[in-house]
């Protein structure tokens, strides 16, 4: 799930310098809308524009090009908007806070890498689309080794704040002997955390194993990835936990499943370098609190 795609330029990390911007290649734009799909879109959503919260600092997935969101989720959510016939607009939100202004009815859906974990399906619907693991990157010149969570303590990590990482090195703290401490630095958004790693207050970050691998691939040598990727789980896209809101992750999954039928899926996949995390269809299921 590291793969990353040589037709991209650079990423602009804060930090590691002046880079230039991947471009989205668009590849979900040329979708048409599928009648069976589009039927199970609740009429509450059928004529107004759909609000989409993405913390656009998560490259590959999600991150600006100037003032464009880029990435493959925005366009998987575009060719799947497209497939249901519906209108929504790209909100720029810090990752923490999308799943409460979803529940607060600001947003109708969370299109922003979210692991699909039974915490978060206590309060949101989830429509599995991908899978990632979970990466660690360093300074080139880091002597740091990962052979599991275990190899944190001792180290300063950076993470964002809301993740699955976050969440998963605060168990692993818990497990450190006294003499060893993990400590944990945690930012609003991914690219202060790569700042964090770049300057020295961290030894290493903590991200999606796709994310390391783009990390690393576009910051001219200062990365490198360390061990390899731990805790492969799905990522699911969120809507309420209310009857509309499933009725809408109902949609998504069967527009998600045409997406694959015809070829758009694999195609925006490929298009962005991270074709190595796509699940087949009976994995793109719907898990949530609503039965």
């Amino acid at each position: 799930m590291q793969g990353i795609s040589r037709v991209r330029a650079a990423l602009a990390l804060s930090g590691v310098g002046t880079l230039v911007l991947a471009s989205s290649l668009s590849a979900g734009a040329a979708s048409t809308v599928n009648a069976a799909a589009a039927k199970l879109v609740p009429a509450a959503y059928k004529h107004i524009t759909l609000q989409v919260a993405t913390d656009a600092t998560y490259p590959p997935d999600e991150f600006m090009k100037g003032s464009k969101m880029v990435g493959f989720d925005i366009d998987l959510i575009n060719a799947l908007a497209a497939t249901l016939g519906v209108k929504i607009h790209e909100n720029s939100v810090t990752f923490d806070n999308i799943l409460a202004g979803i529940k607060s009815g600001r947003y109708q859906i969370g299109n922003s890498s979210f692991t699909d974990s039974k915490a978060r399906e206590k309060t949101n619907n989830f429509v599995d689309y991908f899978q990632a693991g979970e990466g660690v990157y360093a300074k080139s010149s880091s002597k740091v080794t990962f052979k599991g969570l275990k190899s944190f303590c001792g180290l300063t990590v950076a993470v964002e704040t809301g993740t699955s990482e976050l969440t998963d090195a605060q168990a692993t703290a818990k497990t450190c002997p006294a003499g060893k401490k993990l400590t944990i630095r945690t930012f609003a958004t991914q690219t202060s955390a790569n700042l964090a790693v770049s300057s020295g207050q961290a030894a290493v970050g903590f991200v999606d194993s796709q994310v390391a691998g783009y990390i690393v691939a576009q910051s001219h040598g200062l990365f490198k990835l360390v061990g390899n990727a731990v805790n492969v789980a799905p990522y699911g896209i969120a809507t309420a936990n209310t009857p509309n809101g499933k009725a809408l992750a109902l949609a998504l999954q069967a527009a998600l499943k045409v997406l694959v039928a015809n070829g758009t899926y694999h195609k925006i996949l490929t298009t962005w370098g991270v074709q190595a995390g796509a699940i087949p269809v009976a994995k793109m299921v719907l898990n949530g609190a609503i039965s």
